[in-house]
């Protein structure tokens, strides 16, 4: 169990920590991830993920530059000028054609955008953590931005990508990597793990 008291030292911007700890509680063992180790783990990759557990819908307020160095080929010097601070559109163009989202005329990439405290993000993730949810497909998209839905699509994500195991080996790295694809903001994370190791004695 996590206590208020944790939460908000571990997270001490956020607003409604009773809420948020409540909802961990309740959904965090559903999927297994329940033992000192895990929890911590969980709490410093999704804590890094969603600043605090402040943030549950994606932000793609890019600038041209941001946008070139995150996605080069679809952004190169040029065209990155053209979508600059125009977060629908640059969604559009940056998940095109890809994850089940249609082409950038579709609006598929901004409908599908990251949600959720480990943003799962495209078309096919949205229909399949709806369908594992019980959720419709029409449904999925407000429940993801409830404390409730953006825990319980990270809890799956985290499953489905074998992050207990991981976490269980104190594999911290591997499990950045497994979560983001590389170790971006790993100073932030390993010091929100840090943190929790004294938390969680």
């Amino acid at each position: 169990m996590i206590s208020v008291e944790q939460f908000v030292k571990l997270f001490p911007q956020n607003k409604h920590p009773q809420a948020w700890t409540d909802a961990l509680n309740a959904i965090l063992p559903k999927y297994g991830i329940n033992t000192r180790l895990r929890i911590m783990a969980f709490l410093a990759q999704c804590g890094h993920e969603s600043n605090g557990f402040t943030d549950v819908i994606e932000n793609l307020n890019y600038s041209a530059e941001a946008l070139t160095l995150t996605w080069p080929k679809r952004f190169p010097q040029g065209v990155a000028e053209e979508y600059a601070r125009q977060p629908e559109r640059i969604a559009n163009r940056a998940y095109a054609d890809r994850m089940g989202n249609g082409p950038e005329s579709s609006g598929d990439g901004w409908k599908h955008r990251g949600r959720g405290v480990i943003q799962i993000t495209g078309k096919d993730k949205y229909l399949e953590f709806a369908k594992a949810a019980g959720k419709s497909y029409d449904d999925v998209f407000a429940y993801l931005e409830t404390k409730e839905g953006a825990i319980e699509s990270a809890c799956w994500f985290w499953v489905n990508n074998g992050c207990n195991a991981l976490a269980d080996a104190d594999k911290f790295i591997a499990l950045t990597k497994r979560i983001n694809g590389g170790t971006n903001g790993i100073d932030d994370r390993m010091a929100r793990y840090e943190l929790a190791t004294k938390l969680f004695m």
